[in-house]
């Protein structure tokens, strides 16, 4: 019979893609996103206890995940310590002129999504993630109409940005 921790360790190495797009989409630097993650894995850790099986576990993640996150991004903001984008987000290993305009059209999309306010940079995460709108409705506390009118606002908003 596992333990819950080993219970903890499998589930967060099933899903350990969430942390990581979740602290690149936060933090433009390899240290900050590194203290994210670590602060995402001890609430999560901290929360596990209380998980029910009623959501599925990669939605109780994600909601966990996106409020550290959010809250993560709050206290750095009020430090006003802001680095600028940086390119190492993404890393490609380019042969071709056309994956070179994909990598420069990538950095400009988590440039421009890195730009969005809390809310809707997790909205664009959990929808570049192929969340259905009533998965995301739940994960942000908002309803599946509202989720649908600010991705629609959200992509507007991108394209014109392109």
């Amino acid at each position: 019979m596992p333990t819950d921790r080993e219970t903890f360790v499998k589930r967060i190495q099933e899903n350990k893609n969430i942390i990581f797009k979740i602290c690149n989409a936060y933090c433009s630097n390899k240290d900050d996103r590194d203290d994210l993650a670590q602060e995402i894995v001890l609430n999560l850790w901290k929360s596990f206890p209380r998980f029910t099986p009623t959501y599925k576990f990669s939605t109780w993640m994600y909601r966990i995940a996106l409020n550290v996150a959010i809250s993560f991004y709050r206290k750095e903001m009020r430090a006003i310590r802001f680095d600028a984008y940086s390119e190492d987000l993404i890393v490609f290993s380019p042969d071709s002129d056309e994956k070179v305009e994909t990598e420069k059209n990538l950095n400009l999309l988590q440039q421009f999504i890195f730009e969005l306010n809390e809310l809707d940079k997790s909205i664009m995460l959990l929808y570049l993630d192929d969340k259905s709108y009533k998965e995301i409705a739940e994960i942000t506390g908002i309803s599946e109409s509202n989720v649908a009118t600010k991705i629609n606002r959200i992509k507007i908003r991108l394209k014109s940005k392109f």
